[in-house]
């Protein structure tokens, strides 16, 4: 909102109309918010946001739900849908998350045969690799670590590290020898 920076204008000495004119903004709407800056409603829903925020902040865990019935414990109203609302704009969701839906219950068919039958061993080095890709979180977002090791020498062979599971994670994996 703009209102705040065209009165600090007009304090400063620079004519409202001026200032509004630049700001493409209307002098109406200007002076009904000087004569009321916050309506009741804004103040009540700020309050109500302040209590949702502390139930969230004691509990993380909790969904909008429950925040909901600790904001009304602590004697503020109001319907599911506005607590909802106010907890989805301002991102606070239960630290276990939402489930998903679709197809993650069900297995599709294997990504490539089994060419080793099972039989993990090998009779010389570089005759048979294994290969694992970790999901490592950070306080940037994922991380994505593929390593190939070596079954006779028990040695990583090579590894890579990107921010995306592609394809070419594991290429450059078994790619680069060591």
């Amino acid at each position: 909102m703009m209102y705040p920076l065209v009165r600090e204008l007009a304090g400063d000495g620079i004519p409202v109309a001026v200032t509004c004119r630049v700001l493409k903004l209307a002098r109406q709407p200007y002076y009904r918010w000087l004569a009321s800056p916050v309506t009741a409603r804004q103040l009540n829903e700020a309050y109500l946001a302040d209590a949702l925020f502390d139930a969230h902040r004691d509990d993380p865990e909790y969904g909008y739900r429950l925040l909901a019935d600790e904001a009304r414990d602590a004697g503020h109203t109001g319907c599911d849908r506005r607590m909802w609302r106010i907890c989805s704009g301002n991102g606070w969701w239960s630290v276990f998350g939402k489930r998903r839906r679709g197809k993650a219950g069900r297995p599709g068919p294997p990504a490539h045969e089994d060419q080793v039958h099972r039989d993990f061993t090998a009779p010389a080095p570089n005759r048979l690799w294994l290969t694992d890709i970790t999901e490592h979180p950070t306080s940037e977002g994922k991380l994505y670590l593929c390593a190939v090791k070596d079954v006779v020498s028990n040695r990583i062979v090579g590894y890579s590290i990107n921010s995306r599971m592609k394809s070419s994670l594991a290429v450059a994996a078994s790619s680069q020898r060591r």
